[in-house]
């Protein structure tokens, strides 16, 4: 369903109006909390400041999205962060897609069936009051998915894309834990060679049902589907994403490096729009969140219950029923530079890619920091960020004037395996996780060579 934002006529706006080159624009969204900016940029009348006549329309899947802003049906998209930096280096679709905003850190979970958490359950350490120790590794679930193999029955996952988040976020959570989440190779995409778990791709709001249904034992999606799972009495998410890598890096907002560079104003206000709509989003604590959650509710957007996204998007989380606990930063849209597109994340998707062999061949560091240079634009958010702060919408201390695109390095603490990781370095990263593709090594037939 359509959304459509009314036109404003200049003056009703604290914004200062850009000369947009293009004023009627459609963007894409898939039903997660994660689209919220675009929601709220929408609700609030930011688009309408800039000068924007703004159509969401919500899309069926991933792919259907990336294929709209290819071919021009959409003007840009709320997107998996892997997908602008895949089909640049042409995974899957070659287009050139760019972005200048992030949409936000955290936001996902990884849930098991109900079934499976009972013969996880044995193997995870509690607390002094009984209740699992957070966060729980995939070492608990080896046991589990042993059994399966011994019993000559596949262990089925879920994960939302190929070059998702949570793809990558489900491998390396069952990686720490000694699973081997499988390859990828030029000749076979289905990402199971030599896997122990197979991962196979379920549209987010069809993952609960999916599980229910026993095609698959467990999933790793965005909310609200880790928490619907909870509310359902279905399955237990076992951790978040915040928990497996503090602060991570979530979606961005694409648009085709065509669209942007034949209408550099209008990718400014949108941009400027995105970063008003994410402070709404943080400020003063997060006191706007409620209703954020009401927006989000209506069938347009996400559509579910607001108890639902309540759950996690006001600063707690549930695991199994009635173990609520305080995540405050579960979903995060504009504190700790959020929306400012590093050059960093770009590199890790990037390394997660070559990891697995959706990237065939090993790639100089060099390689990897012109990819990332080549798809995530901060001079268009810091320009767009200029603007606010000149026209008293923004504050000054909130953005990285001075960054050279590189996050300072991740400390082994805030990763579940104790691994940290610098963008700078690559290929040094590569080679510190015990599993995976490092140096030369490919994937030839069924098996890792080199």
């Amino acid at each position: 369903m359509a959304v459509a934002a009314s036109f404003v006529i200049a003056g009703s706006a604290s914004a200062e109006m850009l000369d947009v080159e293009k004023d009627e624009l459609t963007f894409g969204f898939i039903k997660l909390t994660d689209m919220a900016p675009l929601a709220v940029a929408y609700e609030n009348g930011y688009f309408e400041d800039e000068g924007l006549f703004v159509t969401l329309v919500a899309q069926a899947n991933w792919k259907v999205l990336l294929d709209g802003v290819i071919d021009g049906t959409l003007d840009g998209a709320h997107m998996l962060a892997g997908q602008p930096l895949a089909a640049t280096i042409g995974y899957g679709t070659e287009a050139h897609i760019v972005t200048p905003f992030s949409m936000d850190l955290n936001g996902n979970g990884i849930t098991v069936s109900n079934e499976i958490w009972d013969q996880m359950k044995p193997n995870v350490p509690t607390m002094e009051d009984g209740r699992p120790q957070h966060p729980i590794s995939a070492a608990a679930l080896k046991p589990v998915v042993e059994s399966y193999k011994d019993q000559g029955k596949p262990f089925n996952m879920g994960m939302v894309f190929p070059v998702s988040t949570h793809n990558y976020e489900l491998r390396y959570w069952l990686a720490a834990g000694g699973l081997e989440p499988g390859y990828y190779s030029d000749d076979n995409i289905t990402g199971q060679i030599g896997a122990d778990v197979m991962l196979s791709v379920t549209p987010p709001p069809q993952m609960p049902a999916t599980m229910e249904a026993g095609t698959i034992y467990g999933y790793c999606v965005g909310e609200p589907w880790n928490q619907q799972a909870v509310f359902k009495g279905i399955g237990v998410p076992v951790i978040t994403d915040y928990e497996l890598w503090k602060n991570n890096p979530e979606k961005v907002f694409g648009m085709s490096a065509d669209f942007v560079e034949e209408n550099p104003q209008t990718a400014l206000a949108v941009t400027k729009a995105l970063i008003r709509a994410a402070i709404w989003l943080d400020e003063n604590d997060n006191a706007n969140r409620a209703e954020a959650v009401e927006i989000l509710s209506r069938s347009e957007y996400v559509g579910a219950d607001e108890e639902v996204i309540a759950n996690s998007m006001t600063g707690t989380f549930e695991y199994e029923k009635g173990d609520t606990r305080e995540v405050p930063d579960f979903n995060v849209f504009f504190r700790y530079n959020a929306t400012y597109p590093f050059y960093s994340d770009a590199i890790w998707y990037l390394t997660q890619m070559r990891r697995w062999g959706q990237i065939s061949e090993a790639k100089s560091d060099q390689w990897y920091f012109d990819t990332a240079a080549s798809v995530y634009k901060p001079a268009i958010y810091l320009e767009a960020a200029r603007m606010l702060v000149d026209e008293g919408l923004a504050a000054e201390a909130d953005f990285p004037w001075d960054s050279d695109g590189f996050k300072a390095p991740t400390p082994a603490e805030d990763v579940i395996d104790g691994i940290p990781y610098d963008g700078r370095q690559p290929n040094a990263y590569l080679d510190s996780l015990p599993i995976g593709l490092k140096g030369d090594q490919k994937v030839v037939g069924n098996q890792v060579e080199g």
